[in-house]
């Protein structure tokens, strides 16, 4: 009788113990939350993270701190998210140079599939081809004319090894004949600085860096890389006009959790973000530096991810596209 009751309440104290894991503190957030972008600042994702800290943060009555740590394309941040204590406290942002690195390379710590609980996407954006305004060049076919002319002349950056940036940049040169040769960054807004520069001549860059650097005249735009033209620069044609099929990319940004977070704090998060991209006040701000702003269940984003990292694995192997 007496082992049978000691059985009983070592069973109940399990049982009270996975309950108090699957739930959290109803006081949930007492201090300030840590959002984690796995890229330097300056840095595309930075927008989407200042939106999501401005507005949430107002939400859940705490300041949520935009910790960039950026470093090996994402995968360093990343990691950090993956690995941290499961208490909503840590959050953090990926995107598809998270999907990219995971269709390339073999040595990524962590699987961008069962790694995370993922949320949904928050928002998309095209990319551009652009050049610095020193070249001699015009149009996409007067830029394709010039590189083809002299191969390993021109360079390309990108924020690093396997990252949008640079697969764009070599799906570009599989497509258009060419041999620009890449430049990778300890991040994206570096990259940014060192095309403004003219240290390098070419990028396949994301419309919130690329646009106020064109209007500003620091760059020349040449083509959108997507299906269809850009409301913030609607003159700009696609390559598909500009005489480049095929030659689209685009750059999206996903809100993650680390694996074991109990569910009431998962589904907090869930409505907190589903209800900040709702905001009129909050998708006017991302559509001004280029982003459409999106809400998906945690299914829909895990099958796209899946399905990016088949693309870009198709794609890699098409246009030759191989790890540094």
């Amino acid at each position: 009788m007496k082992l049978a009751t000691s059985l009983l309440i070592a069973v109940m104290l399990v049982l009270r113990a996975v309950s108090a894991s699957a739930a959290a503190p109803p006081n949930y957030p007492e201090r300030p939350v840590r959002l984690v972008v796995p890229f330097g600042a300056g840095g595309s994702y930075d927008p989407v993270a200042r939106v999501i800290a401005v507005y949430v943060g107002e939400s859940i009555k705490q300041q949520i701190i935009v910790d960039n740590r950026g470093g090996a394309s994402g995968i360093i941040g990343a990691e950090i998210i993956a690995k941290a204590t499961p208490d909503a406290y840590t959050v953090g942002l990926i995107g598809n140079n998270h999907t990219i690195t995971q269709a390339l390379r073999n040595d990524v710590p962590y699987d961008v599939l069962k790694d995370f609980s993922v949320i949904s996407r928050l928002g998309v954006v095209d990319n551009a081809v652009v050049v610095h305004p020193s070249l001699p060049v015009k149009t996409l076919k007067d830029f394709i004319a010039l590189a083809r002319a002299h191969p390993g002349k021109y360079n390309f950056g990108s924020g690093g090894a396997t990252g949008t940036t640079h697969f764009g940049g070599e799906l570009f040169n599989s497509l258009a004949g060419t041999r620009i040769l890449h430049v990778p960054y300890k991040g994206g807004g570096l990259a940014v600085l060192g095309l403004v520069g003219g240290e390098v001549q070419m990028m396949v860059l994301n419309m919130i860096n690329a646009d106020p650097h064109m209007k500003a005249g620091r760059l020349r735009g040449l083509a959108m890389a997507a299906k269809t033209r850009h409301p913030l620069q609607p003159d700009l044609p696609t390559t598909a006009e500009a005489g480049l099929p095929g030659m689209e990319m685009s750059q999206w940004y996903g809100f993650v959790l680390p694996n074991g977070v109990p569910r009431n704090l998962f589904a907090r998060w869930q409505s907190e973000l589903k209800r900040m991209v709702e905001l009129l006040e909050a998708k006017q701000r991302l559509a001004s530096q280029g982003v459409t702003a999106m809400f998906e269940t945690p299914q829909q984003f895990h099958d796209y991810m899946k399905f990016d990292i088949e693309t870009m694995r198709k794609l890699a192997k098409q246009a030759d596209i191989r790890a540094e």
